[in-house]
């Protein structure tokens, strides 16, 4: 078992309500493109400023929703299906390792760290599979919907009420439970958050606000308030924390759900800089800059350092779009009806699309070695190679 070198909204009665009517609001957003004022423009691909070939297909089982993340670790892509098919792929052939058929849906995955794999089924379990093989599994009390965190022999978890657990990796006991701090707030996302570690910091997002946490203890080190529930009512109060993140020299950017964006000092929790953002999705990024999608389909790049705004295009306007990845110069975003687009990472023009199936582009493309990898919802998966 390989050591990760990181790391040496609900009301609970009745549990599920609060799930049920954030995901309502979710589906809300997403028909923004829907009515005839708010139709996406034609988009046109003259002369491609940027090469990419499709190298290879896969299938993992028959769903695949947004939570549903895939991992890569060097040239290895884990996949799990909401189905609850968990396979690992060879990136740079599109061929299968080893597939594991747990034959229950899944709610959350996949959480990798060498050849040990997590996931949590809709039942409340949490499994654990080391190289296709289960090892063993664990009861939870409550949902989970942001994928495990594998790291330094633990499997880390931050569940729907909002409480963080680590568990012993090889035996499945549980060594701690947390909750960083109380709310009074009822709903929680129906999405991934946010469940990351730097340099020997566990941190999540609990509710609007980044906690430091120490992963031997679960002590908490550190809160940061990246956002502030302002509204009249539970929907308009809703400030999650979403996935994914953006990590770069000790410093996390994140979005706090349909609120801000926000950067802060991982190593003491201190608030570099928030700009009010209208999205729903994580944000990606390098040492100059973070990139994110509204929930209008504008594309936005904001000043790493400082968050003022570099550019932003309205030319995927009314597009429902997924998490943005950033590979090379392009920022890469997916959409319901299966299209890939690169854009720019310097003004945001279009560099090139490419065309998937029509069941959607829900989740972040991922990079597995020198792969492009990208997810539909119908399962499929794709591996391009870009320039």
């Amino acid at each position: 078992m390989k050591t990760d070198p990181n790391l040496k909204p609900l009301r609970h009665s009745p549990r599920w309500l609060g799930v049920v009517l954030a995901s309502l609001m979710l589906g809300a957003c997403s028909f923004l493109g829907s009515s005839p004022e708010n139709k996406p423009k034609d988009i046109e691909v003259h002369a491609p400023l940027l090469n990419i070939q499709q190298t290879w297909t896969a299938k993992v089982g028959t769903a695949f929703k947004a939570q549903m993340s895939m991992q890569a670790k060097a040239h290895v892509l884990t996949v799990a299906s909401s189905d609850g098919e968990v396979t690992a792929i060879d990136a740079n052939t599109g061929h299968a390792l080893w597939k594991a058929s747990l034959q229950e849906a899944l709610t959350a995955g996949a959480g990798v760290d060498g050849d040990v794999v997590a996931v949590v089924s809709a039942n409340n379990e949490l499994v654990l599979l080391v190289a296709g093989q289960e090892k063993w599994r664990q009861r939870l009390t409550a949902p989970v919907f942001t994928a495990p965190l594998v790291a330094g022999g633990r499997v880390f978890l931050l569940s729907t009420d909002r409480s963080i657990m680590a568990f012993d990796a090889n035996a499945g006991h549980r060594l701690w439970t947390q909750t960083p701090s109380t709310t009074n707030e009822s709903l929680v996302l129906q999405q991934a958050g946010v469940l990351t570690a730097m340099n020997n910091t566990l941190l999540v997002g609990v509710y609007g606000r980044l906690a430091g946490i120490q992963p031997d203890t679960g002590s908490v080190l550190w809160e940061s308030p990246l956002s502030i529930p302002r509204g009249t009512n539970e929907i308009e109060r809703l400030v999650d924390l979403v996935g994914p993140v953006s990590k770069t020299n000790g410093v996390l950017c994140a979005r706090s759900f349909q609120s801000v964006v926000a950067c802060v000092n991982a190593g003491n929790g201190k608030m570099l800089w928030t700009q009010k953002s209208h999205g729903i999705h994580g944000v990606d990024g390098d040492q100059q800059a973070v990139y994110g999608v509204e929930s209008n389909g504008m594309v936005v790049a904001w000043n790493r350092s400082n968050g003022s705004q570099l550019w932003s295009t309205d030319q995927l306007k009314y597009r429902k779009l997924s998490p943005p990845l950033l590979l090379g110069r392009s920022v890469i975003v997916g959409d319901s009806t299966g299209n890939l687009y690169f854009l720019s990472k310097t003004d945001g023009s279009l560099l090139n699309r490419v065309k998937t199936d029509d069941s959607g582009i829900l989740a972040q493309p991922m990079i597995a070695g020198n792969t492009l990898v990208v997810t539909t919802a119908a399962g499929k998966i794709y591996g391009f190679r870009p320039e």
